[in-house]
């Protein structure tokens, strides 16, 4: 791999001496490469082997002039330049594969917006707020997942927005807080007289539910807001968040939801608050957004209406 021979202050390796007859193939390559982090997990997005998308990466780097990704025992690293030459022609050619693909202005019509996120959030908060747009004629794909894989397949071109438990990392994709999300302590009201100012002791005996073996909502709990380590095993572990609110409600024991999902239930009666602490711990919601994607104006539309409608979350 040739060394990088730009001189500090100098013009060599610039963008701007991209060759005006660079191949689009090879900038949609680097694309690909660049979103999703791999030289292989690029390769089936564009329909091409590895070493044909490593060919194509190289050809690039020899017309810049310059190396576009530090090789990685997995996956690749981008460059600075690299960040310089996604942020030029990520929106180009996202809108010129819009075109292909039927979409945009030309068209007439606009592409669906590829939305994922939680899928107990997605339920309680993001669809009823996107209801209007829908009915004004915006097409919705909803993915629900993990943060996680679901930033990986952001990376990819699979989504357009992800709504995230954290904040993506690297500089590849754009993300604005969204929303502070309150974490309670609930039971039904069968339990509550063993929310006393001993909160550890008083559940010693109250069967533990959860979505995780790890408990990772209700560890982080103990740790922020009560100041002890959990030595709780569960009673009950289920696959999500919903399922623990309906065993919770139904009285198979205590956890921690998001104050959003079980709020209702709070204001009815059918579960109870354990414990009241002066600052309740908090988890920030971030909007995650594929580079080049408010190419389809739809996608700046539920973008710019979840932004509003977090604001009363």
């Amino acid at each position: 791999m040739k060394k990088r021979t730009a001189v500090e202050g100098g013009t060599e390796g610039k963008v701007g001496q991209l060759s005006s007859h660079a191949d689009l193939n090879l900038l949609r390559t680097f694309l690909a490469v660049y979103r999703s982090g791999s030289f292989t997990a690029a390769a089936p997005l564009l329909g091409l082997s590895q070493p044909t998308v490593t060919a194509q990466i190289r050809a690039l780097e020899q017309q810049t002039g310059r190396e576009l990704f530090t090789r990685l025992p997995r996956g690749v690293e981008p460059m600075p330049l690299a960040h310089e030459l996604a942020g030029q022609v990520s929106g180009p050619l996202d809108a010129l594969a819009a075109v292909e693909a039927g979409g945009g202005p030309l068209s007439g019509h606009t592409a669906p917006v590829r939305l994922a996120g939680p899928s107990e959030l997605l339920c309680v908060r993001v669809l009823p707020a996107l209801a209007s747009l829908v009915a004004d004629g915006v097409q919705l794909r909803v993915t629900q997942g993990l943060t996680e894989p679901l930033l990986e397949e952001l990376r990819s071109g699979r989504h357009d927005l992800v709504i995230a438990t954290r904040r993506p990392r690297g500089r590849a994709l754009a993300s604005v807080p969204l929303a502070d999300e309150e974490y309670v302590l609930v039971a039904a009201p069968a339990w509550a007289r063993h929310g006393t100012d001993d909160v550890c002791g008083s559940l010693r005996d109250v069967p533990l539910v959860t979505y995780a073996e790890d408990l990772p909502i209700v560890r982080r709990y103990w740790r922020t807001v009560l100041g002890r380590q959990l030595t709780a095993r569960p009673a009950v572990t289920v696959p999500n968040l919903y399922a623990v609110l309906s065993a919770v409600t139904a009285g198979a024991g205590y956890s921690v939801l998001p104050r959003s999902l079980c709020q209702e239930h709070l204001d009815s009666g059918r579960l109870a608050l354990l414990h009241d602490p002066a600052e309740p711990p908090l988890n920030t919601l971030f909007l995650a957004q594929r580079p080049g994607a408010d190419t389809n104006p739809d996608v700046v539309r539920v973008r710019d209406r979840l932004r509003e409608a977090a604001r009363g979350w």
